[in-house]
């Protein structure tokens, strides 16, 4: 059997690991200028704002409305709820770095993944560390693909820092050479299977980090209509709380299908490699809580009943619950499913 397998490209192996690193020095860099640009937010909304009070006044004079004094605002957004490009937004030059910086990695990284498949002749999603590392790769893509059409840059601190620790951990905490399948994953139901979980939870990741945002926003308005002072300015380049929670709502829709298949393909699978398709095996029992809880938080936020910052933390524990599955049911926990390469 072992003859039959195709030879491990060490040297391109090596480069897989090279580039992973670089991606990971990249996307560091964009992370700081994510960073720099919500730094930089509170000038440059005084700056918009002081030009469109200017703009006010001169439409006031004109118009003879002098004892009318204008109540001020910013008539040029820097965001809106449909989260779409602005003028305003164009100013933003470090954001503008950020996601150059960010589509660099995701190139480098794309390389990174890609030879590490064709150095081990197979799917690069076998062990703990490809699993993390392709996840990382399919969040920044997935947010790089959607800040074409959405201005989702006030989201780059905490997706790319995301990437970037998860990018860290499996190099760092769980690095693992090319290698063979163990016997258990030689399987088409490996490229099935896994890769739509990876794919769900990549989306999971980014909702994640759109709830916390959500709840961010929800206490600072909540603030500032108790009459208190506006201690996150840069939060005003963040749409409103109930825009981030439609659109994360919408996405882990999307991604509760993918996870429901991917438990349907695993119970397939098991059933083809052990003749059951259901044994409470950890890694079964906790990808079955997943399911539930994000079950529960798209009944419940449907229903009407559960909105703002009680569906938020539903769905954040429903995150949490991914990444003890991954973590600790992974490296703790014995069962039929302890093949994470460590």
């Amino acid at each position: 059997m072992e003859n039959d397998m195709p030879t491990i490209n060490v040297a391109l192996g090596q480069y897989s690991d090279l580039f992973m690193l670089l991606a990971a020095i990249v996307y560091a860099s964009a992370f700081v200028a994510f960073a720099w640009d919500l730094a930089k937010s509170s000038k440059l909304i005084r700056e918009i704002d002081a030009a469109t009070l200017a703009t006010e006044q001169k439409v006031l004079v004109a118009s003879g409305a002098i004892d009318s004094p204008p109540a001020g605002g910013s008539g040029s957004e820097l965001v809106n709820d449909s989260m779409d490009y602005t003028a305003a937004s164009s100013k933003r030059m470090a954001a503008k770095i950020a996601v150059s910086l960010t589509w660099l990695g995701v190139l480098m990284q794309g390389f990174a993944v890609a030879s590490r498949g064709i150095a081990a002749g197979r799917v690069p999603w076998g062990n703990m560390y490809e699993f993390l590392s392709t996840g990382s790769f399919l969040v920044a893509l997935v947010f790089s693909l959607v800040l074409l059409k959405k201005d989702l840059r006030f989201m780059g601190t905490f997706v790319i820092g995301l990437v970037t620790v998860m990018l860290c951990g499996a190099t760092m905490g769980f690095p693992t050479p090319v290698a063979h399948l163990v016997p258990a994953l030689q399987s088409y139901w490996l490229i099935i299977h896994v890769s739509i979980a990876v794919l769900a939870s990549s989306l999971f990741t980014i909702t994640f980090a759109m709830n916390v945002l959500q709840l961010v926003q929800h206490a600072r308005i909540d603030a500032l209509a108790a009459g208190k002072a506006d201690k996150m300015p840069f939060m005003r380049l963040v749409p409103g709380a109930a825009a981030l929670e439609n659109f994360a709502y919408r996405i882990n829709a999307v991604a509760f299908v993918m996870w429901t298949f991917t438990v349907m393909a695993g119970a397939i699978w098991a059933e083809a490699a052990w003749g059951r398709y259901w044994g409470w095996d950890t890694k079964e029992v906790w990808s079955f809580v997943i399911w539930v809880v994000y079950a529960g938080y798209l009944h419940a936020r449907a229903t009407g009943g559960w909105t703002g910052a009680r569906s938020a933390w539903l769905s954040i524990i429903g995150y949490l619950c991914i990444v003890f599955n991954f973590t600790i049911v992974n490296i703790y926990f014995n069962g039929l499913h302890s093949y994470a390469g460590l």
